[in-house]
């Protein structure tokens, strides 16, 4: 291994042990000072973490408007590594109301502390988050953490109601809805609140996820309390009616059910005779799914660490690993160990309407590795999962090699891929009119999709076909899925990855008459003999 790619393996966190296990942080703030007579500070905490001296920031809380005491919804969920020290630091900001951006906020304060020591207790508080204003006074952070175990499923919810009470005067209420769950020791914690709909007595709340882990920590059957606020701008929302409801009655509304719940105020119930509700509010979807299935082009923001292109500051992604573990082999037979690399299925800059199937990042694996953290941030991912266009590229690269004499280059393609291929009839087509030519594919498959079409490309178990019937004339393609080797050596994934490459290189120059050449290096300047 060159000592170039042995410390850019090293910088990835490459050969450490895997994640031990994730852990779901839940923020609530006390005790913020009011800086302005005459407003409340909208507070937002900024999550960092520290990778190789710099502070990096990892995720941020929702903006509570006029709150000097915030329960965030929002939850951050990392990766734990019980060997490393991992640095957190929470940075509290006052969010100018018509700016949500940093650059207008005023810095309040921070702390720092290690994710091992958020997670070795169950409950952790730190204390003594001074404000960085000439108020004297301090403000204390809750963190709760809680590790995901046994399920990493998520649940898509879609709610509504109609006919809630009005609760203003001269409008109609601003509604949002919160989920909390019922905690074995009797506590509530708050799982969800979703955003408010101005001036609506019939809203229709945007879809949200959440895992299962956080909504009923696995228990079909934990109670959780759900309440309807009409938001103020003052922060004294007023209470328009609560429901009790399970995990169990949600998945009523899997099938396109909807699953209803009359909205109670207890102290309309008592006082008016003839009251029935506050309102109905509707389950409209409730939706199981993966987390690697659905979080990718579409929705997966590279910033989630839910999100197959997270880049952790610690440990490199799915992505990485595969790439790096295949270049330290395939490297050695490269005399300058320059590889083109390319993307496909993003919105590309400057205007972001563009979808590239086949765009060049940059050469070389130190390279690559590079640049796919550079520009990841600055790509919209899209899609589809097209990759005909991507293997035709490269065949007319060594398409021009067979119409020389020697035919010295070998090329391997390497696709890095999370979704099942779009493009298949024009994919067979391009990998039946590849074989020809001096060149291997080889397809890793990232997450946890449904990979089945992939084994028919690989040709094992039959000859692969183009849509007119041609048959492949040697077997080019090798599938590998990364699940089979999350937890293995990157040494165990190469070796199945390029398993088949040596018998494929071998048969192509066979097939065409053409004998290994000895490079000039190594030729003596007299020939052998007795």
């Amino acid at each position: 291994m060159s000592d170039i790619y042995e410390s850019a393996a090293n910088s990835l966190g490459l050969f450490s042990s895997p994640c031990l296990t994730k852990v779901e942080l839940r923020l609530t703030c006390k005790g913020i000072s009011d800086r302005d007579a005459l407003s409340k500070p909208d507070p937002c905490i900024v999550l960092n973490m520290q990778s190789h001296g710099q502070w990096m920031e990892v995720d941020r809380t929702e903006v509570i408007r006029s709150c000097v005491n915030p329960t965030y919804s929002k939850v951050f969920t990392l990766d734990f590594y019980f060997e490393e020290v991992q640095r957190l630091r929470f940075e509290l900001y006052d969010i100018n109301s018509s700016h949500n951006g940093l650059k207008e906020a005023i810095f309040l304060g921070s702390v720092e502390c290690t994710l091992g020591q958020v997670s070795h207790s169950s409950f952790f508080i730190i204390y003594g988050l001074y404000l960085t204003s000439s108020t004297v006074g301090k403000a204390i952070i809750t963190i709760t953490a809680e590790e995901l175990t046994g399920n990493d499923d998520y649940i898509e919810l879609s709610f509504s109601a109609r006919k809630l009470d009005d609760k203003d005067f001269f409008s109609k209420s601003d509604p949002f809805l919160e989920i909390h769950r019922l905690n074995d020791d009797a506590t509530l914690q708050l799982v969800y609140r979703t955003e408010t709909v101005m001036n609506n007595l019939n809203p229709v709340w945007k879809t949200f996820k959440v895992s299962l882990n956080s909504l009923c920590s696995g228990d079909h059957e934990r109670k959780l309390q759900c309440t309807v606020w009409d938001w103020d701008s003052n922060g004294k929302h007023d209470y328009i009616g609560e429901f009790e409801a399970t995990f169990k009655e949600m998945r009523g509304a899997i099938d396109g059910r909807q699953v209803q719940w009359p909205c109670i105020n207890p102290k309309y119930k008592v006082k008016k005779k003839n009251y029935k509700n506050s309102g109905i509010v509707i389950l409209n979807q409730c939706k199981v799914t993966d987390v690697a299935i659905d979080f990718t082009a579409s929705n997966g923001d590279p910033r989630n660490s839910c999100s197959l292109h997270y880049i952790h500051p610690y440990q490199p992604n799915e992505y990485l690993k595969a790439l790096v573990a295949v270049g330290e082999i395939c490297q050695d037979y490269d005399s300058d160990k320059m590889f083109p690399a390319f993307g496909f299925g993003a919105r590309i800059p400057p205007d972001y309407k563009t979808v590239s199937d086949c765009f060049c990042v940059l050469s070389g694996i130190q390279g690559v590795v590079e640049a796919y953290q550079a520009c990841l941030p600055k790509l919209q991912l899209y899609g589809p999962t097209n990759i005909a266009p991507i293997i035709q590229k490269v065949a007319k690269s060594a398409s021009q090699e067979v119409h020389t004499k020697e035919a010295m280059q070998y090329f391997i393609l390497l696709i890095l891929t999370d979704g099942v291929i779009t493009d298949m009839a024009d994919t067979r087509e391009a990998i039946v009119q590849a074989s020809h030519l001096p060149m291997s594919i080889i397809i890793v498959g990232v997450g946890n999709a449904d990979f089945s079409d992939m084994q028919m490309l690989d040709g094992d178990d039959g000859i692969l076909r183009s849509p007119k019937g041609e048959p492949v004339l040697r077997d080019i393609v090798q599938f590998v899925p990364f699940r089979n080797f999350k937890h293995a050596s990157p040494a165990a994934l190469a070796k199945s990855v390029l398993a088949e490459v040596p018998n494929q290189v071998v048969d192509y120059y066979n097939s065409k008459g053409i004998k290994p050449k000895v490079p000039s290096q190594y030729q003596s300047s007299r020939p052998f003999g007795p």
